[in-house]
C-alpha cells in the first residue's frame, strides 16, 4: 500500500494532522480534507511534500453529500489510487446535561461524527472493494472512550455518535471482509488538541491527569501511531476491532 494514497478527513489539525504526517513518513501520499482551516491543511500538506509524498488539500463538509463527492472526484482525478481513509472529522459542543441541550444541536453532532463517516466510508468502499473493482484498503474510524463511559454532565450526545460508529465499525467490517477492504477504529481517551476548547474547558487534559492511570494525557502523535498501523500490512489480519488508546482510562 505504499504507493497509495489516503485520505484523512479533519486532517489539519490535532490527531488528523499528526496522522497525516506519520501517513506520509511511512510512504503514503496523503490526501488531507478540512472544513474550515486552509492555512492549517496547507501547513500540513507542505510537511508532508518536506517527506517525499505526494499531499493534496481539499475543502468539504463531510456531512454534506455533495461536497463529499466533488472530494472523491478530485481525489480521483489528481491522485494515486486510494489505499486507505481515516474518518477523522468530528466535533463536540459545550459541556452540559442532556436537558440543557437543543436538537439542532443533536443533528449537527450527528450529521458530522455519523452520517459524514458513513458518507466517506462508502464514497472509499465504492473504489477499494474488490466488488467494484478495487483492490483493497483500510478504513479507520475515529471513535472515542466516551462511547463507553458515556460523558455525563458533559456530552451525551456526543458519546452516543461515537457509540454509533463503534456499531458501524463492527458492522462494516463483517461486511466487507472478503472484499479487501479492513474496517477499524481507534479509541482515544483524553488527547491534549484543541478540541477540547470547542467543550468550553481548553485546559481539560491537564486538570483530567489524576483521574488518568498514566497520569497524563494523551498525545496526537501517540493517536496517530495506532491509526496508521491499523492502515498498514502489518495489520492485515485486524478487522472490526475497537483499538483504545486511553492511557488506561
Amino acid at each position: 500500500m505504499s504507493t497509495s494514497t489516503v485520505l484523512v478527513t479533519g486532517g489539519g489539525r490535532g490527531i488528523g494532522a499528526a496522522t497525516a504526517r506519520l501517513a506520509a513518513a511511512r510512504g503514503f501520499d496523503v490526501a488531507i480534507n478540512y472544513q474550515r482551516d486552509a492555512a492549517s491543511a496547507e501547513a500540513v500538506a507542505e510537511e508532508v511534500r518536506g517527506l517525499g509524498r505526494r499531499a493534496l488539500c481539499m475543502q468539504a463538509d463531510v456531512a454534506d453529500e455533495a461536497q463529499v463527492d466533488a472530494l472523491f472526484r478530485r481525489l480521483d482525478a489528481e491522485m494515486p489510487r486510494l489505499g486507505g481513509l481515516v474518518n477523522n472529522a468530528g466535533i463536540v459542543a459545550m459541556k452540559a446535561r442532556l436537558d440543557e441541550m437543543d436538537v439542532a444541536r443533536w443533528r449537527r453532532m450527528f450529521d458530522i461524527n455519523v452520517i459524514g463517516t458513513l458518507l466517506c466510508a462508502q464514497r472509499a468502499v465504492q473504489r477499494m472493494s474488490t466488488r467494484h473493482g478495487g483492490t483493497g484498503g483500510a478504513i479507520v474510524n475515529l471513535s472515542s472512550v466516551a462511547a463507553t463511559l458515556g460523558a455525563p454532565a458533559m456530552y451525551v450526545d456526543y458519546a452516543a455518535s461515537k457509540g454509533a460508529v463503534d456499531v458501524f465499525t463492527v458492522g462494516l467490517a463483517r461486511e466487507l471482509a472478503a472484499e479487501g477492504v479492513r474496517v477499524n477504529a481507534v479509541r482515544p481517551g483524553i488527547i491534549d488538541t484543541d478540541i477540547h476548547a470547542a467543550s468550553g474547558d481548553r485546559g481539560r487534559p491537564q486538570k483530567s491527569a489524576e483521574a488518568i492511570p498514566m497520569q497524563r494525557p494523551g498525545r496526537a502523535e501517540e493517536i496517530a501511531a495506532a491509526i496508521v498501523w491499523l492502515l498498514s500490512d502489518e495489520a492485515s489480519y485486524t478487522t472490526g476491532a475497537l483499538l483504545d488508546v486511553t492511557g488506561g482510562r
